[in-house]
């Protein structure tokens, strides 16, 4: 059983990094080690989606008179973003499935019972994926103080390679989703408010999916372990609390990001990613 305190602070963290271009996931899981959780635990990875539950609602809050404007401002503009989310989301589910495949097969190959979530305690590829979603980053922000060609309309070819790199980000804990996405789309020359909108909207289809995922994982584990119902009960509770402090701190986080991004400061999470990359392949060689 996870105490409350420790409840809030994964909350806390959760919020305030899981809309910034930094992984929440990466500083959630980095958390956990430090107060001595195991993040590859369904009990851990259910309770990290209970918190992805309260940053998707502070999204829906945020971005919804966005969402109203560029999204659903006319028939054929509510048709066409329909379209273009549907389309990134399928490119997300065939990558993820075409990587769950590589991942059973040929990383976890001998595993009993492979799971992707056996990954997310990896700190030299949560490492890894900081340093390359930084890199990334970088680029993006270099290209935009220097732009050299007018701003792209979203259209469907960018919104599947968009939706290719979310799928890309799904296994592996530190290669930040919305920095990926938001970079992708910047690179290929796309406004970045229209791709701030656009990612966030994405991250709100992708989640419900996950929660029934992590939740089905967590279920059939306390089946297996031969627990009953209230030892399910007693975590969920702690569990909505958190989600609803991840709600206040994620709404913050996005205010914050919302304006960096506009004053074209988005760039400095590159260094933050690469640093915080270098930080956590030394704790990793001290033993964490």
């Amino acid at each position: 059983m996870i105490s409350f305190f420790k409840i809030f602070i994964l909350a806390v963290i959760q919020g305030a990094t899981e809309l910034l271009p930094v992984s929440s996931s990466a500083h959630v899981i980095i958390a956990e080690k430090l107060m001595g959780l195991d993040p590859t635990k369904p009990q851990m990875t259910l309770l990290l989606v209970m918190l992805h539950t309260g940053t998707m609602l502070a999204v829906m809050v945020f971005f919804w008179s966005s969402w109203k404007a560029n999204f659903f401002k006319s028939k054929q503009a509510s048709l066409e973003s329909i379209k273009y989310i549907a389309a990134a989301t399928a490119a997300t589910g065939l990558v993820g499935i075409i990587l769950k495949i590589v991942i059973d097969k040929i990383i976890l190959k001998g595993v009993s019972h492979p799971e992707i979530e056996s990954l997310f305690g990896n700190l030299p590829l949560i490492a890894a994926s900081l340093a390359a979603v930084g890199g990334l980053i970088l680029w993006a922000g270099f290209k935009e103080i220097r732009p050299s060609e007018a701003k792209k309309p979203l259209g469907l070819k960018t919104s599947c390679l968009i939706g290719m790199v979310q799928g890309l980000c799904l296994p592996f804990r530190g290669f930040s989703r919305s920095g990926a996405t938001i970079s992708t789309g910047l690179i290929l020359g796309v406004e970045k408010k229209r791709l701030e909108d656009f990612s966030f909207a994405l991250a709100v289809v992708l989640t419900p999916p996950v929660i029934l995922m992590e939740a089905l994982r967590f279920l059939k584990a306390q089946h297996l372990a031969g627990h009953q119902g209230p030892s399910i009960i007693s975590l969920f509770l702690p569990s909505i609390i958190g989600m609803a402090l991840s709600f206040i701190s994620g709404f913050l986080a996005l205010k914050w990001l919302s304006s960096w991004l506009e004053q074209g400061r988005g760039y400095l999470f590159g260094f933050y990613c690469l640093s915080a990359s270098v930080v956590i392949f030394f704790l990793h060689s001290q033993g964490l």
